[in-house]
């Protein structure tokens, strides 16, 4: 009777504490919800931008996100698109002056800060000021920053300009060291995804497609610096080569910045700017906030909408959540586009290095009849290669960045043999009854004998037919057309428009506006889909586990991105259309 009792208390004390939290919780959502209050913009105002969150394509507003991280007062994630409708909202807005660059490093990749620098030199041509000012100078910092009317660098701050480099990790020792072969069957001498289980350095046709990627990717950098500071390519290549531009004089000797100035040196010019007084605060508003100003909207009402479906992160079967390109959820997504009378044309944003094979087929298979039935455009990010490019392949239109990584068509599949770790490093031993020969295959626990490679290659052979098939379909080019560009070949920017990739050069506001001519609509509404999530749907998602993620992001750092590939090695299921994760550009 007392153990009764006293778990009966406990119970009640239980539900008790968790109604308390889970009030506690709901007051603070409505504390922070609240605080979305349209803010006041006055007049000679500068927008102040600083880009130091991680940018994605579309980033869910939801607070609750931001409480569970445990950033209290900042954001966790910026979105592209809510930027890239601030800056063109900024442009005509008549309170706001100009825009003041408060740099460091940009979390982003380079197609995204390419599409960002294009906002802002469309800003530009209204007549409105930009002035950058950082600390700090890396590469693609600088690049973003050459958008701005005046450039300047705080006194004995760094300034690095030395060319791109691509890091490969490879795992080859250490899993020698462990006792595990990894055993690879793949299609395709350029699809690198797989080198970092079999060798210990670049192969010969992975380091070829490394250096035609960053000679592409610098080309198209040096030209932007190049077109905004009158500066020759030739000399710009100089200073990379001979490292002349550590020093912040340098910089301003080769006329790479304005000035050398100090943060209250920058304000004292925004004061001057906006006509305000020496004790008196700039008129300023943070980019976060003005996301919360309406913008002003004289077109006629109407129903015609155009859809811009968001596809991020890695190809997988089943739904997954936001970031993670779920095959059910997305192709649901498309699907409900194509059958809303109301949704005019489909922009697919896509931004992804691949994965599962067999979901990309589910989702090009709805890309397709949506594409058979409405204008469909796709827009690329920074990646769309491998299974990101497969489900675009049927679009009308395919738009990408001049930095975008695309291609990569090849497949390949990973057994691991663990026999020697099992049996030699851990004394752990198997057996096995089986009915049938071959029953077992794809076990950890042995090597695969010379027929079950076969059969395996040939079901890699033939999910590269497939897939080559689709785009020279899509990409009205013969098969043979398609395996001459592909094999896993990666390509980036003008080499994917050479070689008919992509058709036309743009970012996420091009494609939209190619999607409206299509259609030929003057006046529109645009629907993001898929549909983001309820808040307190995240809320149970964050209390379940995801919340993990960002204290382990947070805590690594800069290595995160070793745990992140390691993850998505133990994620990897069934064969792969995947481009290789493991390169990083600097």
């Amino acid at each position: 009777m007392k153990s009764f009792l006293k778990y009966t208390l406990a119970t009640v004390v239980g539900i008790l504490v968790l109604n308390i939290i889970g009030f506690i919780i709901l007051m603070i959502f409505v504390g922070i919800s609240t605080k979305a209050d349209v803010p006041e913009v006055k007049e000679n105002s500068v927008l102040v931008a600083k880009f130091n969150k991680p940018i994605l394509d579309r980033a869910n507003d939801n607070p609750l996100a931001q409480f569970m991280s445990g950033n209290f007062g900042m954001e966790g994630v910026t979105g592209l698109d809510q930027i890239l409708e601030d800056l063109e909202k900024a442009k005509t807005d008549e309170n706001i002056e100009g825009i003041f660059l408060r740099l460091t490093n940009i979390p982003a990749g380079m197609a995204t800060v390419e599409e960002i620098r294009d906002g802002l030199l469309d800003f530009r041509e209204s007549g409105k000021f930009i002035i950058a000012h950082a600390d700090q100078y890396s590469q693609k910092t600088y690049y973003l920053a050459t958008a701005a009317d005046e450039i300047y660098l705080t006194p004995t701050g760094n300034f690095s300009f030395t060319g791109l480099h691509s890091e490969v990790t490879f795992f080859k020792r250490a899993l020698d060291k462990l006792g595990v072969d990894m055993q690879v069957i793949r299609h395709g001498s350029y699809k690198s995804a797989v080198e970092p289980f079999m060798k210990e350095e670049l192969s010969k046709e992975n380091r070829e497609q490394l250096d035609v990627m960053l000679t592409t990717l610098w080309g198209q950098m040096v030209e932007g610096i190049s077109e905004e500071r009158n500066i020759p390519v030739e000399d710009l290549n100089r200073y990379a080569d001979e490292v002349m531009l550590t020093l912040d004089e340098s910089a301003l000797e080769k006329e790479m910045i304005d000035g050398l100035k100090y943060y209250d040196e920058i304000l004292d010019d925004l004061r001057e700017r906006t006509d305000t007084e020496e004790d008196d605060d700039i008129p300023s508003i943070a980019l976060k906030k003005y996301k919360n100003v309406p913008k002003e909207d004289d077109s006629e009402p109407t129903r015609n909408t155009i859809a811009v479906v968001y596809a991020m992160g890695n190809v997988v079967m089943g739904e997954a959540e936001e970031g993670t390109i779920g095959s059910d959820r997305i192709a649901r997504a498309i699907r409900k586009a194509r059958e809303d009378d109301k949704i005019k044309a489909i922009v697919f944003r896509v931004n992804s290095g691949g994965g599962s094979a067999l979901a990309s087929e589910v989702i090009y298979r709805e890309a397709k009849l949506a594409a058979s039935e409405k204008p469909f455009i796709a827009s690329l990010g920074d990646v769309a290669a491998s299974g990101g490019y497969y489900i675009v392949c049927p679009s009308d239109t395919i738009v990408a960045s001049e930095n975008t990584i695309t291609g990569s068509i090849g497949v390949f599949g990973l057994i691991p043999n663990m026999q020697e770790l099992l049996n030699d490093k851990l004394g752990i031993t198997t057996d096995v009854v089986k009915t049938n020969t071959h029953a077992d295959m794809g076990s950890v626990a042995r090597a695969l004998t010379p027929d079950e490679r076969a059969i395996i290659q040939e079901s890699i052979d033939d999910i590269y037919t497939t897939f080559a098939q689709r785009v020279a379909e899509g990409r009205n080019m013969t098969y043979e057309e398609v395996d001459a560009i592909g094999g896993g070949r990666v390509w980036a920017g003008q080499d994917a428009l050479n070689v008919g990739l992509v058709d036309v050069f743009g970012g996420l506001e091009r494609s939209i506006e190619i999607a409206a001519e299509m259609a030929e609509l003057e006046n529109y509404h645009i629907r993001s889909l898929p549909k983001l999530e309820d808040p307190f749907t995240t809320l149970m998602k964050e209390l379940s586990g995801e919340a993990k993620a960002k204290i382990i992001r947070k805590e690594m750092g800069d290595s995160y991105r070793y745990y992140k590939q390691w993850k998505e090695i133990r994620e990897m299921d069934g064969v792969q259309a995947r481009m290789p994760y493991s390169i990083y550009v600097y």
